[in-house]
């Protein structure tokens, strides 16, 4: 299938932005698809080609051809051996997802899903949207474990995309920081956008997104601290970018500055981040439910022996 040519003007809206940011921003695709075009040839700015960094000016012409939309993505029924059930009822599914896991297929994702699973194991998801990302209505990163709830009927996934939008749900993370942070309890309040230069993470951007994360200290170690983390807002990545800026990654997580010698010793592949709590008003009977999840043997192994080194 061929490629679709667009020929659009750079809006006052985007003056100064670089290209590749402008294009993504212009056509809803990922700053990594939009440098590929660039550097493939596809895009013109001003009847010339031009560079990903170069920067737009009001006014100016992009002759652009988008390529082909990729093939449909498709759900996979494929059960994950250490995905729990939690609860089941006629509105909602609330599942612990292990690390590996994604909450649904995605371009470039070819691994296993929290939807996945779901349809493999037999469950009947009804809501409206696309396939693969029926009844989600919140995500967690491939690499991090925890609670998720997933909308079974259309009644309940609108009821808890609405609840998530005005902040009404209860999302409690542990997270092992390294390091001390000072103070031992406080707020991140901070904007969180695409990272200026390097798609694929995030980070603290003026102009940003707002960006809510408060924490309390639950056990200092020598090296690290085992933090409960209550987020007022759910960006993506947004505990990690977070502790991150404040100077306090998250062990591990060597994509936002963890150590990678603390890690090995800790024996982690992975950031040490769970969602351990999800607390929300049941879209069915209209009662506030809570759920809890234990840390899975990693996270738990890495706790034990910065224990052993105390």
């Amino acid at each position: 299938m061929s490629g679709d040519a667009r020929t659009v003007m750079i809006p006052d809206g985007l003056a100064g932005e670089r290209l590749d940011a402008a294009l993504s921003r212009l056509f809803g695709v990922s700053r990594t698809k939009a440098a590929e075009m660039i550097e493939s040839g596809l895009v013109q700015m001003d009847g010339s080609p031009a560079l990903k960094s170069a920067r737009v000016s009001a006014g100016v012409m992009l002759d652009v051809e988008l390529p082909a939309p990729p093939g449909e993505i498709t759900v996979v029924p494929e059960t994950v051996d250490n995905l729990r059930i939690v609860h089941d009822d006629d509105e909602i599914i609330v599942v612990d997802k292990p690390v590996g896991v994604a909450a649904h297929p995605s371009p470039g994702w070819t691994g296993p899903t929290v939807i996945g699973h779901l349809a493999g194991a037999g469950f009947s998801i009804s809501t409206s949207g696309a396939a693969e990302r029926k009844g989600i209505v919140h995500r967690l990163d491939v690499g991090t474990s925890g609670l998720m709830v997933v909308a079974k009927t259309e009644y309940s996934y609108t009821v808890l995309k609405r609840a998530f939008k005005e902040r009404t749900v209860k999302k409690i993370y542990h997270a092992l920081v390294q390091g001390h942070p000072d103070p031992f309890t406080g707020t991140v309040d901070a904007p969180i956008d695409r990272h200026p230069h390097h798609d694929y993470k995030f980070g603290v951007v003026a102009g940003g997104k707002p960006s809510v994360t408060h924490y309390e200290t639950l056990e200092a170690f020598r090296f690290a601290t085992l933090l409960e983390i209550t987020l007022e807002t759910g960006r993506t990545h947004q505990i990690r970018v977070h502790m991150s800026a404040i100077g306090h990654p998250c062990a591990g997580d060597l994509t936002y500055g963890a150590d990678p010698v603390l890690a090995e010793r800790l024996e982690l592949s992975r950031q040490w981040l769970h969602a351990m709590r999800l607390g929300f008003t049941h879209p069915g009977s209209g009662e506030y439910v809570e759920y809890t999840s234990e840390y899975p043997a990693d996270l738990d192994n890495a706790l034990n022996k910065l224990a052993a080194d105390q």
